[in-house]
């Protein structure tokens, strides 16, 4: 894992790359929040789709919600970045266009698009 360390807006972001799937459930978010925190001192992080199990996509199996929590709970503004095309269910794209219009979460087609949002919200 890698972490790149952003100033925008006067905020760090800390953007995540690597390779394989970084977060397999709630405990390794809960991991990456912490390492997040410490190496770059940030609140905000950017990670590409690519470093979550793909099951976070089904939003039957919950594991998103249980995530994306955790995130809430610890104050960490997160945007997820990659091409969500790729998914066809209704459900999903709903709750892209939700997140997506909130202050918390955010999923997102570029990098360059998630770190204008983390660097404007509040």
């Amino acid at each position: 894992m890698n972490i790149t360390k952003v100033e925008a807006g006067g905020k760090n972001i800390a953007i995540v790359s690597g390779s394989g799937v970084l977060i397999e459930d709630v405990q390794s978010a809960l991991d990456l929040i912490a390492t997040v925190h410490y190496q770059a001192d940030s609140d905000r992080i950017i990670l590409n789709k690519s470093l979550l199990n793909e099951s976070f996509f089904d939003l039957k199996t919950r594991l998103a919600g249980e995530i994306l929590q955790k995130f809430i709970n610890y104050r960490v503004k997160v945007a997820i970045v990659g091409d969500f095309s790729v998914y066809t269910s209704k459900s999903l794209k709903d709750f892209i266009y939700e997140s997506n219009n909130g202050n918390d979460i955010f999923l997102l087609p570029t990098e360059e698009q998630a770190i204008e949002k983390l660097s404007q919200v509040k």
